[in-house]
């Protein structure tokens, strides 16, 4: 059925599922009815299933939707109702563990299961990694409205229909179609629970900010170079993918450039502050080549650090 393998060095065993027969038959679910893609409604028979203390490594995309569990996330100050439903999104690869869990009384959904090979003549496939929220942790998940959620619905129901019928040399093109529906979706979606988290986006700005200002000031950059997106999306507590779209969304630059300008900026006060050498301004952010920081700064100001200097 599936792989389990005791993990060097850990408690925890990985257990590699890499189909979807493998998913229908842990759960005691009757054989899927397409190889590639299955939808599985959030019953008893998932909430309830012993997950162990494992964690489960798949070879596939996953796109979960659960609702019916009250409550809300504070994000900063703010704090946003998800009663209606959130959705989480995963990718092959990736390394998932379960929590022990109780059965939440009230609790529907569904999980969209698809195959790589599914997509991958298709133009989705050939542009999966631009649907950034596959690289999302759990905590950011996408919290839908009901129109939002009945929206979705739709789409589950006409994949669920096309596997259902008859297989034939259409289906695979309709139910990818409605796939990459239900993906674009999701990203105007997500695209609005940025704008309603604006306040929320700014606390984070301010405090990546700070994060920056504290990782010169108490030269880092002497010991870990220059500053990466990795290193600032973990000290706040999200995901890499997550930090950049929403520097996307409130700034109009993704995480890297934001960075980028930032070091360009401290670059240029430096210049025109101190009377430091080329070279120890460029230490000092952080480059292990002093040339480097010259044919970046030329490259983004139009200028070398020399004739900023000299004529500002």
């Amino acid at each position: 059925m599936y792989n389990l393998v005791k993990s060097a060095g850990q408690m925890k065993n990985i257990v590699h599922i890499s189909t979807i027969s493998e998913v229908h038959q842990a759960l005691g679910l009757p054989s899927p009815k397409h190889p590639l893609v299955s939808v599985i409604e959030i019953d008893k028979a998932v909430t309830g299933y012993d997950y162990g203390d494992h964690t489960y490594i798949y070879g596939f995309y996953q796109v979960a939707f659960k609702a019916g569990i009250k409550g809300e996330i504070i994000y900063g100050r703010n704090s946003y109702d998800f009663e209606q439903g959130s959705l989480v999104f995963s990718k092959p690869g990736q390394a998932q563990s379960y929590a022990e869990t109780e059965e939440m009384e009230g609790e529907t959904g569904w999980v969209l299961l698809f195959h790589p090979d599914l997509i991958r003549r298709f133009d989705v496939g050939k542009n999966i990694e631009q649907y950034s929220f596959f690289s999302y942790e759990t905590h950011e998940a996408l919290h839908v409205s009901e129109d939002e959620k009945k929206v979705l619905q739709e789409l589950i129901s006409q994949i669920e229909k096309e596997y259902c019928n008859n297989i034939d040399k259409h289906t695979q093109k309709l139910i990818v179609s409605n796939i990459e529906l239900i993906l674009d979706y999701c990203t105007r979606f997500y695209d609005r629970q940025f704008y309603v988290r604006a306040n929320h986006n700014l606390d984070m700005l301010a405090k990546l900010d700070n994060h920056l200002k504290d990782y010169f000031d108490q030269e880092k950059s002497l010991e870990l170079g220059l500053p990466t997106v990795k290193y600032f999306s973990e000290l706040m507590n999200m995901s890499s993918s997550y930090l950049s779209d929403m520097l996307k969304n409130a700034t109009g630059r993704h995480a890297q450039q934001y960075l980028q300008d930032y070091l360009l900026e401290r670059a240029k006060n430096q210049l025109l502050a101190t009377d430091d050498q080329i070279s120890q301004i460029a230490y000092g952010l952080g480059f292990e080549y002093p040339q480097h920081f010259s044919k970046l700064f030329k490259s983004k100001v139009g200028l070398s650090p020399v004739e900023y200097r000299k004529i500002s």
